[in-house]
């Protein structure tokens, strides 16, 4: 099977890139449903993330409120390192886990796993490809304010938070620019699809024992 990393920016379009990839029969896990998993009171990166940010980071319910918890790591890099220690190894375990279970059921496939921080935590080298999606600086900002009740400052910050996009595609092998319509990002999708099935294909071929 090959193994892809889908990348990109805060607000670039990663998450529908992702699911247009799906219709196309690729299989997909998404590195920040794994996290919203491993806050479940009781896991125990819950009790570890509480224990390190206290308990101003949890809601009425008991659950980690993460708008509380993304003011807190966005604009102070050592919370945020701090946090990153505490999640990337149990994200990364059951990614890695998720590829192993998706092998076995489609060895000839395509596995990838959608997570927005490969690139910075060196984990991208892990994959037999790397997609990095991107947008114009304009676009991201409009879609993170319509998303969220971020203020400009806000947007800003956690823009910042993470690498360029400049920097993101040097390490891409396919960059797909969603500043378009979905047209437009589905032919991309559609385009690198197609390439990715012919490497899975080779992938596949010199794998056999």
């Amino acid at each position: 099977m090959l193994r892809v990393g889908l990348t990109g920016g805060i607000a670039t379009g990663k998450s529908t890139v992702g699911m247009m990839f799906i219709e196309l029969g690729c299989h997909l896990i998404d590195a920040d449903r794994i996290t919203h998993e491993l806050f479940q009171p009781g896991q125990p990166v819950y009790e570890s993330v509480v224990q390190a940010f206290g308990d101003r980071i949890l809601a009425s319910d008991g659950r980690i409120d993460r708008k509380i918890l993304g003011e807190i790591v966005f604009s102070d890099p050592q919370a945020r390192s701090k946090l990153n220690a505490l999640v990337h190894p149990a994200v990364i375990q059951r990614q890695r886990e998720w590829l192993n279970e998706m092998e076995a059921k489609d060895p000839g496939g395509i596995g990838i796993v959608d997570a927005a921080l490969m690139i910075e935590v060196g984990t991208y080298k892990n994959y037999d490809k790397v997609i990095v999606v991107t947008c114009r600086p304009e676009i991201q900002k409009q879609r993170l304010r319509a998303r969220s009740r971020l203020s400009d400052e806000e947007i800003e910050a956690r823009i910042r938070s993470q690498m360029s996009l400049e920097e993101k595609t040097k390490h891409a092998d396919f960059v797909i620019d969603s500043s378009g319509d979905l047209a437009q990002t589905r032919r991309q999708v559609a385009e690198v699809n197609s390439k990715l099935r012919e490497f899975a294909a080779n992938t596949s071929r010199t794998r056999r024992p």
